[in-house]
C-alpha cells in the first residue's frame, strides 16, 4: 500500500483485551465499525458513537442502581434533561402544571417553547401547594405535572408521594427535578414519580467542571420515549464527561454527608443571628417543610437560603461583596461554597410572597463550617455598616 493508506490504517487494530482498571476505558469514536453487513441496520446494536460507548454504559449502570430505575438516559446538561424529558411526553394541545418555584431556565422553556411555539398550555401552582390544591388545577388535557422539591431559591417542600399517587390515579404523568437530593437522599421512582430528573452537574459531578443531566424511569414505554427524543434531537455527551461523572458518583455519599452536616451547623447559627429572618432549610428542625422532609428524605444536602432581615439593596451587595470563602455564582454542588441573592429571579413568579427581606442562597461546600460561619459574620457586619 501507499504510505498514505498505511498511515490511515496504522494502529487501528482492535485490542484483543484490555487491562482491567478501576474506572472504565474512555472509548472515543463517532464511527463504529460493524462486524458485518447485516449489523449495519440492526437497531439492537450501537451503530454510532453518539449513542454512547464504554464510559457512558458504566455511568448509566451506576445511575440505574442509584435511582432504582429500569432505564436512565443522559443529556448534555441538567436543563437539557428537564426539557428533553418534557418534550418526550407532551404534544400540542396538552396541558402542563408546573411548580411556581421551578428553576428559572425551566420556566423560560415552558414560556418560550411549550407555550410560545408548541401550543401547549402551562399553568403554575404554589410551591407549597397541597396535593388537593395541585390536583384541583388538573383537567382532561393535563398530561404532566412538573415538580421541584424543595423549590428553587425558597425551598418550599411538596408532598411528592401524595401528588404522584393522585396524578397516577387520573392518568397524569409526574416529573420531579431531584437535583437537591442528588438521587441519594430521596428516591422519586420509589415514591411513585414517573420521571426522576437531576442535574449531574451539581452534586454528582461535585467539582464544578462538567455539565450533564439524567432522566430515570421504571416504565419501559417512558424509557423508549426518552430514547426516541434523544435520537430525534441529537443530544449526546462526551466519553470524557461520562467518565468524570462516574468518578464523582463514587464519592457522592461521602461528600453529601459533609455538605449536609456543615449546612445544618451554618443554618442553626444563622437562625440565632439578629440580622437574619427565616432560615429556609427543610432539614432544619422547625423550618418550613421540615415534616415533609422527615417523612421522605434520608439526609440533608448543603443548599439552603436565609432572609437578610429588612436589608436594603446596598446592604445585600455589601454582604455579598464582603464574603471571602463564599464565591458568588449560580451553580452549586461542588467542593466550594457559593452565595447569591435570589430576589431578582422572583419577578417571574406568578405567586408573590413577602419573605421579610432579601433571600440569600448559600451552597455549603467542603470547607470547615466554623470558617464559613466566621466569613458570614464578617459579611453581616459589613451589611450592617452599609
Amino acid at each position: 500500500m501507499d504510505e498514505t493508506s498505511r498511515l490511515i490504517r496504522a494502529g487501528s487494530k482492535a485490542p484483543s483485551g484490555l487491562n482491567r482498571t478501576v474506572g472504565p476505558p474512555i472509548q472515543k469514536g463517532s464511527t463504529i465499525l460493524m462486524p458485518d453487513a447485516a449489523s449495519l441496520y440492526d437497531v439492537t446494536q450501537t451503530t454510532y458513537g453518539r449513542a454512547g460507548l464504554a464510559s457512558h454504559d458504566a455511568l448509566i449502570d451506576a445511575l440505574t442502581e442509584l435511582e432504582g430505575a429500569q432505564t436512565v438516559r443522559l443529556f448534555p446538561s441538567g436543563l437539557a434533561a428537564i426539557t428533553g424529558a418534557i418534550m418526550a411526553v407532551v404534544k400540542t394541545g396538552d396541558d402542563v402544571l408546573v411548580t411556581d418555584g421551578a428553576y428559572k431556565p425551566t420556566r423560560r422553556f415552558c414560556e418560550n417553547v411549550l407555550k410560545g411555539r408548541l401550543g401547549i398550555t402551562v399553568r403554575y401552582f404554589a410551591p407549597d401547594a397541597s396535593p388537593d390544591e395541585v390536583m384541583a388545577l388538573a383537567n382532561g388535557k393535563t398530561r404532566l405535572i412538573v415538580m421541584e422539591s424543595p423549590a428553587s431559591l425558597t425551598f418550599e417542600m411538596q408532598d411528592v408521594p401524595a401528588i404522584a399517587a393522585a396524578a397516577k390515579a387520573r392518568g397524569i404523568l409526574t416529573l420531579l427535578d431531584n437535583t437537591w437530593a442528588a438521587g441519594l437522599y430521596f428516591k422519586p421512582l420509589a415514591h411513585g414519580v414517573d420521571i426522576s430528573v437531576q442535574a449531574l452537574t451539581k452534586y454528582v459531578g461535585g467539582h464544578s467542571d462538567c455539565f450533564m443531566g439524567s432522566a430515570a424511569v421504571t416504565d419501559p414505554k417512558l424509557g423508549a420515549a426518552l430514547h426516541q427524543a434523544i435520537i430525534d434531537f441529537g443530544w449526546a455527551v462526551s466519553p470524557e464527561d461520562a467518565y468524570t461523572m462516574l468518578r464523582g458518583l463514587r464519592t457522592l455519599a461521602t461528600r453529601m454527608e459533609r455538605h449536609g452536616a456543615s449546612s445544618l451547623k451554618v443554618a442553626a447559627w444563622l437562625e440565632s443571628h439578629p440580622q437574619t429572618g427565616e432560615v429556609l432549610h427543610p432539614a432544619l428542625p422547625g423550618a418550613p417543610g421540615h415534616k415533609l422532609f422527615q417523612a421522605a428524605y434520608t439526609g440533608a444536602p448543603g443548599l439552603f437560603a436565609f432572609v437578610l432581615k429588612d436589608a436594603k439593596p446596598t446592604q445585600v451587595h455589601a454582604f455579598l461583596d464582603a464574603l471571602k470563602l463564599f464565591g458568588l455564582g449560580f451553580s452549586w454542588g461542588g467542593f466550594e461554597s457559593l452565595a447569591l441573592d435570589g430576589d431578582d429571579q422572583f419577578k417571574v413568579r406568578k405567586i408573590k410572597k413577602d419573605y421579610g427581606g432579601p433571600v440569600i442562597r448559600l451552597a455549603i461546600g467542603l470547607e470547615d463550617p466554623d470558617d464559613l460561619i466566621a466569613d458570614l459574620e464578617k459579611a453581616l457586619t459589613a451589611a450592617r455598616s452599609a
